[in-house]
């Protein structure tokens, strides 16, 4: 898998990884939640918690039967098998993906605060980790580190403190057999690559000519010097 590049199944209210396949497979294999704990090095309590937060956004995930001849014991439902294909098919598609879309924007230092700098672009301003006694830089936003939000729907600023915000147009959805290249026009002389999961798309609603808001962690960007 590309670095960085993180298989992850979103909901409103949680979002499914690389982790927490681990757990439910290591259930699956151990027809315990407590063993399947101890196996990944985990508290019980810890991964107990973890499930209900899955079984609230995604259903019932694991069965737990009482003890008895068999001794009782946890097993997946069918509903965690088809979540588990699901992020396999999510996990194979990245996979498969040799390169990861950049947009590049340049752009002039007009602060710092520390490690971060604030860049002027042609989109906006940006905050972006950049070398230090460099003004004319270029910041290089990597497609699957971009989120898209519905201008309505935005997290609270507290939330979204340390990221950055494009508001912009869709102008082009590309759909893959899992991922959909997104495209979103934020004033920039390019439009902005974005990877979004066809359920994120879904959950979106997005066709071309929406408004969206893209967002992006400021300490997951970084900014190099233009010569």
């Amino acid at each position: 898998m590309d670095a960085g590049f993180e298989a992850r199944l979103q909901t409103d209210g949680a979002s499914f990884e690389a982790a927490d396949a681990a757990l439910l497979r290591a259930v699956d294999e151990h027809r315990s939640l407590n063993a399947a704990a101890d196996a990944l090095g985990r508290s019980f309590s810890r991964a107990h918690k973890r499930i209900t937060v899955l079984e609230d956004e995604f259903g019932a995930l694991v069965e737990r039967q009482r003890g008895g001849v068999g001794g009782g014991g946890s097993e997946l439902t069918d509903a965690a098998h088809d979540l588990l294909a699901r992020f396999d098919r999510l996990q194979t598609a990245y996979t498969g993906t040799a390169t990861v879309e950049e947009t590049v924007l340049r752009g002039q230092v007009i602060d710092r605060d520390g490690e971060l700098a604030t860049v002027e672009t042609a989109a906006g301003t940006v905050r972006a980790l950049a070398p230090e006694a460099t003004e004319r830089v270029q910041v290089t936003l990597r497609a699957d580190a971009v989120t898209l939000h519905a201008p309505d729907d935005i997290p609270e600023t507290g939330e979204m403190s340390a990221r950055n915000r494009f508001r912009g147009t869709v102008v082009d959805l590309d759909r893959g057999e899992t991922i959909v290249r997104t495209g979103v026009d934020i004033g920039a002389t390019e439009p902005l690559a974005v990877l979004v999961t066809h359920d994120a798309l879904a959950a979106l609603d997005l066709v071309a000519g929406d408004s969206v808001v893209a967002s992006f962690k400021a300490t997951a960007t970084r900014a190099t010097a233009v010569e």
